[in-house]
């Protein structure tokens, strides 16, 4: 038997919800790191997603919210930035839909005046031995991981402004071989892939383009599923002992995404706590 787990599902249209900045609130002051740029973080309702949008706000991003089907939680983000005195959109879309996903893009351009940064973190997840797993899972995780993903980077690959940065999501699992993760681990290898040729294919454009491969996560996306045995037992395989939180990931996304970070190009960044 499979285990399923997902994002929300599928939206059939891209809708966007306007936050403006808070009455009376500051906008993000001109010495901020990234004042003046914007940020469209897809999987932005929860998780390592919900941890970017934060932590990008923080550092002065405008940031475009994309979400599969959990409106409240993204508009929650989006009001949290705005009462700061930051600016965001929440805009519900299917990333695997190639007009629902340009349509996040095009909120950004007209909302915000371009796009500077990319954080691809939506993803789906369906554990299973090889004999065992549901074809049809195979497929909606397919679909999610890897068409997803290529559209969402070619609309960034035809989007980003010069300086700008395409984060993806792949797993540690990768260089585990964990039992069960077959199906997995194999649809982010394919990001990876991807994530490393359009690096190249970029050249003379100014913009970076790296994935994140992050080790067992506290997100509901990990521990749904999972018992407490399994889940303490993952937590004491890294070398840190313990798992790590969407804001350690979060963190590892805002110096891709900031100049500190740009001579950073083509690569998988592994973010485990040491556990491969």
């Amino acid at each position: 038997m499979s285990v399923r787990k997902a994002t929300d599902p599928a939206p059939r249209t891209a809708e966007s919800t306007h936050r403006a900045p808070a009455p009376g609130a500051e906008p993000a002051a001109d010495g901020a790191p990234a004042a003046g740029r914007v940020a469209v973080v897809t999987g932005g309702s929860r998780g390592i997603g919900r941890a970017a949008v934060s932590r990008l706000a923080a550092d002065g991003f405008a940031v475009v919210v994309g979400y599969a089907g959990n409106r409240a939680t993204a508009e929650a983000a989006a009001d949290e930035i705005t009462a700061a005195g930051g600016r965001a959109v929440a805009v519900r879309a299917d990333v695997a839909d190639e007009e629902q996903a340009a349509a996040l893009f095009t909120t950004a351009e007209q909302e915000f005046g371009g796009v500077d940064v990319v954080v691809h973190a939506a993803g789906r997840m369906s554990l299973a031995p090889v004999a065992e797993l549901d074809l049809a899972e195979l497929d909606a995780m397919h679909r999610t991981n890897i068409r997803g993903t290529f559209v969402v980077a070619q609309q960034a690959a035809r989007r980003l402004r010069a300086g700008g940065s395409l984060v993806t999501f792949s797993t540690s699992v990768v260089g585990l071989a964990f039992p069960g993760y077959a199906a997995y681990s194999a649809s982010k290898g394919a990001v990876e892939a991807l994530t490393l040729i359009l690096a190249r294919e970029l050249r003379g454009r100014d913009v970076t383009v790296n994935t994140v491969a992050p080790g067992p996560t506290a997100t509901d996306l990990f521990l749904e599923g999972k018992d407490e045995e399994t889940i303490a037992r993952l937590a004491a395989q890294p070398p840190l002992e313990r798992l790590g939180s969407p804001e350690d990931i979060a963190e590892v996304v805002a110096f891709l995404a900031s100049p500190a970070g740009h001579w950073v190009n083509g690569q998988v960044v592994r973010a485990n706590g040491g556990i491969v």
